[in-house]
């Protein structure tokens, strides 16, 4: 163990961390990434990252561990295959591998490679192979199945049966599989309550735990969830189809509903990309608590199709809280700035992969990609890069002079007004006044949007000042002084004050 510790400081793709004054070890995240130079260390010295400080810390908490007098019996073995008898366990807790997140055994030869030359002689068993074996790893790796995503879909999906199939067998009745789950995409989603329901379990319950660190490397700059859902779930004793429109669909609003008003507007802290997770992991005891689920017509109703659902539901009842109106005064609020709100909200400036990006928009009735959709060149609302969306802000679509003008024959979408506004205010504030008179936004919901772009979000997801974007804080500025700028817009030295034309100190009206 303390060899293994040791090998992350002491090879070629260690680096320096100046600001810490330390070596930085090869995993700080699940990937071996180039380095361009490595930092070398004294192996034998007493300090973090050597082998000395590494035994000491190790047999310190093997120490501490054997207090509690209680010894675990670990074993090795296939999840497929379990060596007990049936109705054996109180519980199943199990943590499995996130669908294409990680590949364990990819990584794991990092450190086989030297067990095998330390251990190999005292536990032959476990290291008679070069490497780790890889046909019957739980992941849904490609590349192991001929670069074909189908087929590494299913070998994962039913591995994934199979082993929860099991836990249900070596379960007492009414016992729970506790099992924790932090995929992001639609994908892993859908394949692990296919497996669920294939092995005959029901989710009975699911709650989000924050388990991530929020500066962890792998999640700047990215959609990355800091939450893990721990959901539990039962022996399904039946095997009944159930009825989407009658039986599935109301306890799945019921559900949504109560989690976002729990976890988001309760003051949980749960909000964004996480917060749609667990809605998604709560909604599923609507699901599966059925053997099958069907239309009226008899169609069956797919997990992809369901995670739609549940998501259309909980972005519904967010845009309620954010505005603080009934859906029905929501609705009054052109789609492309709801769909705007919610990106905010739920992913702020980050990219996100296009499957995510495609189920996000579809409850909403948006189409992102495609002749008619929202990427495209400048002033689009969403910019495309690769396989991934990221929606546009103020700064890089205020400067176009036709944005916030008439659309098709209508008014324009309150979103491109207020991006216009908010770069003409920062760039040429002279003009903000013939351009308000042109577009003619409606103030009571145009103050409505800035208000709900601006002002904190509910949470772990709340802006500070400390890390507020440019467009969060200007959007601040702008509804602190909302009277001067769009009410009274026709006198110009309002605006000249609210923009430094002249040194006055800025009017707050409230």
């Amino acid at each position: 163990m303390a060899f293994d510790r040791f090998a992350i400081t002491f090879n070629k793709f260690a680096r320096w961390r100046s600001d810490l004054q330390k070596t930085e070890g090869v995993f700080d995240r699940q990937a071996l990434k180039m380095t361009y130079d490595y930092s070398e260390i004294n192996g034998l010295a007493n300090t973090q990252g050597c082998l000395p400080f590494a035994v000491e810390r190790i047999t310190f908490s093997i120490r501490e561990l054997a207090k509690i007098g209680h010894p675990a019996v670990v074993s090795r073995g296939n999840a497929e295959k379990l060596f007990y008898d049936d109705e054996t366990f109180d519980a199943v807790i199990t943590d499995p591998p996130y669908y294409s997140s990680i590949y364990y055994a990819d990584l794991s030869a990092f450190f086989y490679v030297w067990l095998k030359r330390i251990l190999g002689d005292l536990y032959p068993e476990h290291f008679a192979l070069a490497a780790p074996p890889k046909r019957r790893e739980a992941v849904a790796q490609p590349s192991q199945h001929g670069g074909d995503a189908t087929k590494a879909n299913a070998h994962y999906q039913e591995l994934m049966r199979r082993s929860f199939a099991e836990a249900r067998r070596v379960l007492k009745p009414g016992a729970p599989l506790v099992c924790v789950y932090a995929h992001r995409t639609t994908e892993g989603w859908a394949t692990l309550i296919r497996a669920l329901v294939g092995a005959g379990l029901t989710v009975t319950e699911a709650w989000p735990v924050q388990t991530e660190s929020r500066g962890r490397v792998n999640a700047q700059g990215a959609a990355a969830l800091s939450d893990s859902i721990f959901f539990v779930a039962r022996r399904r004793e039946e095997a009944a189809t159930g009825r989407y429109e009658a039986e599935v669909e109301p306890e799945l609003h019921r559900i949504a509903r109560e989690r976002v008003r729990t976890l988001w507007a309760g003051g949980a802290g749960i909000g964004g990309a996480d917060l749609l997770m667990a809605a998604v992991g709560a909604g599923l005891r609507a699901y599966t608590r059925f053997g099958a689920v069907e239309y009226a017509n008899g169609e069956p109703v797919p997990a992809e199709r369901f995670l739609q659902e549940v998501e259309g539901v909980v972005l519904d009842v967010m845009l309620e809280e954010i505005f603080g109106l009934r859906r029905s005064a929501v609705g009054s609020v052109d789609a492309l700035t709801r769909f705007y709100i919610l990106w905010r909200f739920t992913y702020h400036e980050w990219s996100i992969e296009a499957g995510d990006a495609y189920v996000f928009c579809y409850p909403q009735g948006i189409e992102i990609d495609g002749a008619d959709g929202l990427a495209g060149p400048a002033p689009a609302l969403v910019e495309k890069a690769g396989s991934r969306f990221r929606v546009r802000t103020y700064e890089e679509r205020g400067g176009n002079a036709t944005l916030g003008g008439a659309a098709n024959g209508g008014p324009a979408p309150l979103i491109d007004i207020l991006h216009r506004v908010l770069w003409l205010l920062d760039n040429r504030p002279a003009e903000l006044q013939e351009f308000l008179g042109t577009a003619r936004p409606n103030q009571e919901q145009l103050r409505l949007v800035t208000e709900a772009l601006s002002a904190p979000v509910h949470g772990r997801s709340e802006v500070r000042e400390t890390n507020a974007t440019a467009e969060q804080r200007a959007l601040a500025r702008l509804n602190a002084n909302w009277r001067s700028v769009i009410e009274n817009a026709p006198f110009k030295d309002e605006i000249d004050r609210l923009t430094g034309q002249r040194k006055l100190a800025l009017e707050y009206d409230r």
